[in-house]
């Protein structure tokens, strides 16, 4: 996609917004699949069934159900769609901000405001192009939902400095139990060594209030050379976030690079040693630039990590009665192992893993718990797909 494309894009948000779009938005509209008849497969603790919803999402990446049963979907082209509870998927609801969809790069999550019952705010995490278009940090915009259409639209968050051409921007979403908004970010790749530098939003876990005001408690706060919006600091590329529901506290899942996938409970103020320490290699086999080993001090250890990643993704406790093994477990989308990571949990350990649906060779995106007690989960591909799992019969 040309810089030019992407300043016209720039240029043009005191508008409706524009998104760029890759030739496989020219496709087909996403519909409901034509054959939704459910399989039924075997997992440790119970039989599932597992129905094709929705088909034709192009790289579906977050889910948020809205009050009626329908949920919001965002495609990584920058495309935000509602999905009925009757499987119809509308047309792309208008008013986004510019978007860079470069490589990796796109519209990630969305979630929905603590009032949205009041207020109607939709928040939406995304690669946000610089001026001259060729790099990308990632932003968070909220708007109210009026239909199809986003209004009064406003940018809360931006990373700065802008530093990637499209890949390890994060991001997931989520509001805590007195309303703040947590959001994971990547380090850009290109400046791995940033995450380590206070001054610097790459690597980050930050914490604002949802109009985009610093909390004062947030742990540098009046630290010179510091960001007041960071919790934490030294992760590499956070694309999974969810409150336990048992403490309430934030888990994070982050990618390693070729290997030293983490799960953590980020600590205000802690560093979690990404690139100095890491149980991944780099991409080539050698070790990663600049990393000691797995552990130094005033470095945390990760609550758990996968010596081969899996390349961890959308995440969620499961809390619901329709599953009653399952109550409790915490469950994973997995990328490059393509399947459903379905965890067992005594306190903070990690004490059994299963893999879900890996027979299916598809990357796992996002998953969510329905307010029915369903698992819904959004396939990764240019094809992809909205599926449910409910209990088989």
């Amino acid at each position: 996609m040309s810089s030019i494309r992407f300043l016209l894009c720039v240029f043009a948000l005191a508008l409706a917004g524009c998104t760029a779009q890759p030739d496989s938005a020219k496709r087909a509209e996403p519909h409901a699949s034509v054959d939704a008849k459910p399989t039924v497969h075997a997992s440790e603790r119970l039989r599932y069934s597992v129905t094709e919803l929705v088909t034709g999402l192009v790289h579906p990446w977050g889910l948020a159900f809205l009050p009626d049963g329908s949920m919001l979907v965002t495609e990584r082209p920058g495309r935000l769609r509602r999905i009925g509870r009757d499987r119809s998927v509308s047309r792309p609801i208008g008013g986004l901000p510019a978007i860079f969809t470069e490589g990796q790069a796109g519209l990630f999550d969305v979630a929905l405001s603590p009032g949205f019952a009041d207020d109607k705010l939709v928040y939406l995490a995304y690669a946000e192009p610089n001026w001259r278009g060729n790099l990308a940090g990632t932003a968070v915009a909220r708007g109210r939902l009026a239909g199809d259409l986003l209004r009064d639209v406003k940018v809360v968050f931006r990373q700065s400095p802008k530093r990637s051409a499209g890949t390890n921007l994060g991001t997931r979403l989520v509001f805590d139990d007195q309303g703040h908004l947590f959001i994971g970010l990547g380090d850009g790749r290109v400046a791995a060594a940033e995450a380590q530098q206070l001054d610097s939003l790459q690597g980050k876990l930050v914490r604002i209030w949802p109009d985009g005001s610093i909390p004062e408690d947030n742990p540098f706060v009046g630290q010179a050379a510091a960001r007041p919006e960071i919790w934490s600091y030294g992760h590499r590329n956070m694309q999974g976030a969810a409150l336990d529901p048992r403490t309430r506290q934030l888990w994070t899942s982050e990618h390693g690079p070729m290997g030293g996938d983490e799960l953590n409970i980020p600590q205000a103020g802690r560093n979690y040693g990404w690139p100095v320490i890491t149980y991944g290699l780099d991409y080539d086999g050698q070790p990663v630039p600049g990393s000691i080993g797995t552990q130094a001090p005033g470095m945390e250890q990760p609550l758990h990590y996968w010596k081969k990643s899996p390349a961890l993704s959308g995440m969620a406790f499961y809390t619901g009665e329709l599953f009653g093994p399952w109550q409790g477990n915490l469950f994973l989308g997995a990328l490059a192992g393509q399947a459903l990571i379905r965890l067992e949990l005594e306190g903070h350990a990690v004490v059994h893993e299963e893999r879900l649906l890996s027979d299916r060779g598809q990357r796992i995106r996002d998953v969510r718990q329905a307010p029915d007690g369903a698992l819904y989960v959004l396939v990764d591909a240019d094809d992809g797909k909205l599926l449910r799992l409910a209990p088989a019969p």
